[in-house]
């Protein structure tokens, strides 16, 4: 049974009735399932060859044998645990399918690894049994970076504590045909490697091999997720406002083209709420680019209507407010003229069908505001830039050094200005804020509980204070999230990097099973930070850096209290 939703769009709703007629009128549905590019632009590359997700509920039935077989063989050999290595669209859905589901008796705890901070990397290392440990590489482009350091980094740890000729073992590949990633699975003999259709793009794929096989290691039942996104499905080929995905596309489209309402504003129940990272890279890579975009807004609590500016479209996921004080507050916004939609999903296998209603209002979105939702031109850069310092440190041994604009205990700024403290640094640069703009903070330290805490703090100050949208994004996962968005958006962000010491380093072998390391995680995300930075820049947009040099959640607690 699919999901129904509900809506308080005020004033607004006869601007989503005429984007749902033009819709009609224009076949938009019709010719989406018919695969005509034509539908977001005149030429088919990167359009016609992006549209397998459409078959996904349908065809990856015929998978199930084989991720099935995988996961009992694993089982009855005594794995106990499993690490997804990978980034974006390969890694966010089975974090979603492991913080909505958990773990089913007997089945492995999966974590995720997509930082490149050598804390996180060490973290999951020494926490591991890596004897029964099971390593999912997971890269639709078979050559993603990140990904294939994570790679080599735990091959030779493996390989340290039960042979090189018993680590393969423990190596399962999820790639597109053809990839690096095939060759490097052959190569080093995977215990499997399972090739995903090419046809479906990283961010779509939640529904394909990337998605399904770490959530059947966890115990999810494929089949009736797959259930519940054949059902979505099916009701996504209607018409007009029977159809969920086009009736959410039409919204979310149309309130940000024609009203300002951009800033897609992500709540749940406790059941849904994980779902806000997936949704965030979905909606912020497709619809972010020639000078457009949606932001998604995910991980900011909901407030009081007074906190909000008029850019904001409101959409939780969840049944009926979840509880009394949501339904409230939800109330509140809407009798405030914020536009609400509630999306009344109840049970955890409605994640499918969710999934599948996204990915069809985002493809309707993108029709909307002009754009191709499939293609992402713009993310190339910062990997462009971080590549090239990363050439300049391996031949001379340096990145390139930026000059600082104030130093202080514990703090160092690079921005412009003449401010005496890093408070007052970062009042002068949040003195540009302006109506309908955005705050992105970025953090290339390493992901914890406690540093979390303080970014929430420090974004809410900042909601509350500037009445701004604000975001948060560990790097360099955001990278392959929301920095499409970041550099080819209308280019109304503010953005704070921070960065911070290493305690402890972490080598990135030159090649799996070798000795030999020429690059350390440290120096990775550093300049992926350095070419981050730079591409914001070239970009025109506002930036201002903070290195914290110790006490990662102590001074971002001291930047907030600031406010």
């Amino acid at each position: 049974m699919v999901a129904r939703h509900t809506a308080d769009l005020g004033e607004y709703q006869d601007v989503v009735e005429a984007a749902l007629a033009g819709l009609e009128e224009e076949r938009v549905v019709e010719r989406t399932w018919a695969g005509d590019h034509t539908v977001w632009g005149p030429e088919p590359e990167e359009i016609a060859n992006r549209l397998g997700w459409l078959k996904s509920p349908q065809v990856m039935r015929e998978e199930l044998s084989g991720i099935r077989e995988l996961v009992e063989d694993v089982r009855s050999e005594g794995y106990t645990q499993a690490l997804l290595l990978g980034m974006g669209g390969s890694s966010l859905a089975p974090e979603v399918y492991r913080n909505v589901f958990g773990v089913a008796d007997g089945y492995l705890d999966l974590a995720v690894l997509d930082s490149t901070d050598p804390g996180a990397i060490l973290e999951h290392a020494d926490r591991l049994d890596l004897s029964r440990t099971l390593f999912v590489v997971s890269t639709k482009s078979g050559g993603t970076v990140e990904t294939f350091s994570f790679f080599k980094y735990f091959y030779n740890r493996v390989a340290d504590v039960i042979g090189e000729d018993r680590a393969s073992e423990h190596f399962v590949a999820i790639t597109d045909p053809g990839s690096g990633l095939q060759d490097t699975a052959k190569k080093y003999q995977f215990r499997a490697t399972f090739l995903n259709d090419p046809n479906i793009g990283g961010r779509y794929s939640g529904l394909s091999f990337y998605g399904l096989v770490p959530a059947a290691l966890i115990g999810v039942d494929l089949s009736r997720l797959l259930d519940g996104a054949a059902d979505m499905a099916r009701a996504c080929g209607e018409s007009g406002v029977e159809n969920p995905g086009a009736w959410l596309g039409a919204a979310m489209g149309e309130l940000a083209n024609s009203v300002g309402r951009d800033k897609l504003t992500l709540a749940g129940s406790p059941t849904f709420d994980p779902l806000g990272v997936w949704i965030e890279q979905l909606v912020a890579e497709s619809t972010g680019k020639d000078g457009k975009g949606i932001l998604p807004v995910e991980g900011e609590p909901l407030g009081t209507p007074e906190v909000y500016g008029d850019d904001r479209l409101f959409v939780y996921t969840g049944a009926d407010g979840s509880d009394g004080e949501t339904s409230a507050t939800l109330e509140g916004l809407a009798r405030a003229e914020h536009p609400v939609v509630q999306i009344e999903a109840r049970k955890p296998y409605d994640l499918g069908g969710e999934m599948f209603r996204w990915m069809m209002a985002t493809a309707v979105a993108g029709h909307i505001l002009g754009i191709n939702p499939f293609d992402q031109p713009n993310v190339e850069s910062a990997k462009v830039l971080a590549g090239k310092m990363v050439a300049e440190y391996q031949e001379q041994g340096n990145l390139p050094k930026l000059e600082p604009t104030l130093q202080v205990e514990g703090i160092t700024v690079y921005s412009s200005g003449e401010a005496k403290t890093a408070e007052e640094a970062l009042e002068e640069f949040l003195s540009q804020a302006r109506p309908g703009d955005y705050v992105s903070l970025q953090a290339y330290v390493k992901p914890s509980e406690e540093t979390t805490g303080s970014l929430q703090e420090l974004r809410l100050r900042l909601r509350d204070r500037l009445w701004v949208a604000t975001t948060v994004g560990y790097g360099p996962r955001f990278l392959h999230s929301t920095g499409q968005l970041h550099k080819g958006d209308t280019g109304n962000g503010l953005f704070i990097q921070f960065t911070a010491d290493h305690p402890r380093d972490a080598p990135i072998p030159d090649e799996a099973g070798a000795d030999e390391s020429s690059l350390t995680f440290g120096v990775l995300e550093a300049a992926q930070a350095l070419g981050d930075r730079q591409a914001l820049l070239d970009a025109g947009r506002r930036v201002i850096r903070f290195h914290l040099e110790e006490d990662v959640p102590g001074n971002l607690n001291r930047l907030a209290s600031g406010l």
